[in-house]
């Protein structure tokens, strides 16, 4: 009964180390899914930490974050308006980045004061 259970053991052992190695050799990632996927979690996890204090300034966010996926600006005689997207969500798989898609960030001179749903109307009505 012993030898059974060793024989078995064995066999098991050697069959999950046999399909180990198959998925190794031959399961090819797509590592452009992964990268976005991965980049838009990682996204909304820090625009989730956000804060309005005086660290909080555009060049921060671009430093950590990188190229954002759209980006619009404006500019008066005393200030600049930028409203920065990125990625948190994935809606349609078309190959395409929309704002429905994205997570906004708007600054003032370069100062973060809004971000979220409401941060691209904020932006639009600013300065009008």
């Amino acid at each position: 009964m012993l030898k059974k259970f060793i024989r078995y053991l064995i066999l098991g052992l050697g069959l999950y180390a046999l399909i180990a190695t198959l998925v190794i050799a031959f399961y090819k990632d797509d590592p452009q899914a992964m990268i976005w996927q991965d980049r838009e979690s990682f996204n909304k996890r820090y625009i989730e930490k956000l804060s309005l204090d005086s660290q909080t300034t555009l060049n921060t966010v671009l430093d950590y974050l990188g190229s954002p996926d759209l980006t619009f600006a404006k500019r008066d005689n005393e200030q600049v308006l930028q409203i920065i997207f990125y990625r948190t969500q994935h809606i349609t798989s078309d190959g395409i980045t929309t704002m429905d898609e994205c997570t906004g960030l708007l600054f003032k001179n370069g100062q973060l004061i809004l971000w979220g749903p409401s941060a691209y109307s904020k932006y639009q009505e600013e300065n009008r």
